[in-house]
This record gives structure tokens, C-alpha cells and sequence, in this order.
């Protein structure tokens, strides 16, 4: 038999999917920032983005020759500790939730896979909201007894 979330963990619960719904919008947001300028990088025109440089607020230049902020190395940067972030949000939400071990291992796929992190955050808020109005059906229910209609 699956174990079920306990009821005291409720409110937890609640926060952590707030906290990890965040997450996963701000990874998937980041993850295809990162490919973008991976596409800029690696393709033939071999461009990386510059932030506040001589060529404007925001501009291509060649490999290599970043005068200003190079965004695309603060892009990658924030990526990964934000994935970080995003895997403590799985986490907590997979341990109050009782889960499988491989319910955590997609979830955490969602912040390495372009676009996976809005699906998979999808089913994973509707599993949770489903799986938590099971949890207080039974104690929102009330017992009639014979004597009580009898009234």
C-alpha cells in the first residue's frame, strides 16, 4: 500500500508546492535562456551576449571579445545554483508527499529538459491537489445517524 502525506503536513505542503511552483517556472525560464545563448555560442556565428557594453544595453558580439557583463556566463551561472534551489523544492515536496523514489527523479528531470519543468510542474500541482482533497474528504464529511434525521 502507498503511504499517504499526513494531515498535520497540510499547510506544509501547501508552502512547498507554492515554493517549488516558483522554482520550477524560474528554472524552465533560465533553461531556455541557456539554450538560446548556447545556440548563440555554438552555432556557426559563434556570438555571446553582452550586457551595458559599448555596443548597446544588450548586444552580440564575437566569442571572446565581452568588454562589459557577459550575460551568457551569468545565465549559466544562475542556472545551476537555481537548479539547486529548484532540486531542495522537489525535495520537500517529495518528502511530504510521501512519494516514490521515481516520482522524484522525473520531477527533478523537469530542470534539465527545455520546456519539461512547466509540464511536469502541471501534473505535479494537479497529483498534489488531488492527493489533498482525498486527504480531507474523510475529515470534512460529516456522519448522519439514524437519530439525527429522526429531528
Amino acid at each position: 500500500m502507498p503511504l499517504r502525506p499526513k494531515a498535520s503536513d497540510v499547510p506544509a505542503i501547501r508552502g512547498a508546492l507554492k515554493f517549488y511552483r516558483i522554482s520550477a517556472y524560474v528554472t524552465g525560464t533560465l533553461l531556455l535562456l541557456l539554450v538560446l545563448e548556447m545556440l548563440f555560442k555554438y552555432s556557426p556565428i559563434h556570438r555571446e551576449i553582452e550586457l551595458g557594453g559599448p555596443n548597446g544595453v544588450i548586444a552580440l558580439v564575437p566569442d571572446g571579445t565581452v568588454r562589459a557583463v557577459n550575460l551568457s556566463t551569468g545565465i549559466l551561472i544562475a542556472h545551476g545554483w537555481l537548479y539547486v534551489v529548484y532540486l531542495f523544492c522537489d525535495f520537500r515536496l517529495w518528502s511530504l508527499m510521501r512519494w516514490p523514489f521515481g516520482r522524484f527523479i522525473q520531477i527533478a528531470l523537469g530542470g534539465v529538459v527545455p520546456f519539461l519543468s512547466f509540464i511536469v510542474e502541471h501534473f505535479i500541482t494537479r497529483r498534489v491537489h488531488h492527493e489533498l482533497a482525498e486527504l480531507e474528504q474523510p475529515a470534512t464529511t460529516t456522519v448522519t445517524t439514524p437519530e439525527a434525521t429522526n429531528r
